[in-house]
């Protein structure tokens, strides 16, 4: 399915905290309507692959390099401070860090956090993969450090933005709260969180807990414009 037919407000989601500072492209690609992924990881994101694809175009993406974690569960933040080869995947990372312009990074989420980072003094981007595990392990704050010791950022510098992700009722921990309390005790004073619960709304959003593990995945994409 061309990402052009399907309705842009069903699909995607942008967030003012990040909109407003005019120094990143950013987006949450929801569910993709009429692509059935019943199916495990590996082959719904394969059926999602073009859809996924043809919507990075429609954002500008298209030029620039995509990359990702592979997203194990870890605290584990990747540099990406030189320019990559097209569809790089970080093997053990959950996290990736950038101060480069022309790369564009993503995470992959079904119920977990994708959390935004950006620093508009030092111009450098974090994107992260925070669930239970992450959330437990602080890799937010692994992020924050990294940006710091990479970058130079300043954590009081940060703007950092939570998306959609599961929440209480539909689960026993609120993790979501837990980053925002650990990136506030970390020095972040612009915390921002979507609020919005991913199995609540399984018309916009996939629910791994609420799918029973057979389902698509939402993609949180973060890109440092060019400079002018």
């Amino acid at each position: 399915m061309r990402a052009s037919a399907v309705a842009a407000e069903s699909v995607l989601e942008f967030f003012p905290a990040l909109r407003d500072l005019g120094l990143v492209r950013h987006a949450f690609i929801g569910r993709i309507p009429g692509i059935d992924v019943a199916l495990d990881r590996s082959a719904a994101l394969a059926r999602l692959d073009t859809a996924h694809h043809d919507l990075r175009n429609d954002l500008d993406l298209g030029g620039s390099r995509f990359a990702t974690a592979e997203q194990v569960h870890g605290r584990e933040i990747a540099v990406l401070d030189e320019p990559l080869c097209a569809g790089c995947c970080v093997a053990g990372a959950d996290g990736l860090v950038t101060n480069q312009t022309g790369i564009s990074l993503g995470t992959y989420v079904a119920d977990c956090c994708a959390v935004f980072l950006v620093d508009p003094v030092r111009r450098c981007i974090g994107l992260v993969h925070s669930g239970k595990k992450g959330t437990e392990l602080a890799i937010v704050v692994r992020a924050i450090e990294t940006l710091r010791e990479r970058f130079g950022s300043a954590p009081g510098d940060l703007v950092v933005q939570l998306g959609p992700c599961i929440r209480p009722p539909h689960y026993e921990v609120d993790f979501a709260a837990d980053i925002i309390r650990q990136a506030r005790a970390a020095g972040v004073r612009q915390v921002y969180d979507s609020g919005r619960c991913t199995a609540c709304d399984l018309q916009r959003y996939y629910s791994y807990r609420a799918e029973k593990a057979r389902t698509g995945r939402m993609l949180a994409l973060l890109a440092l414009r060019p400079f002018d």
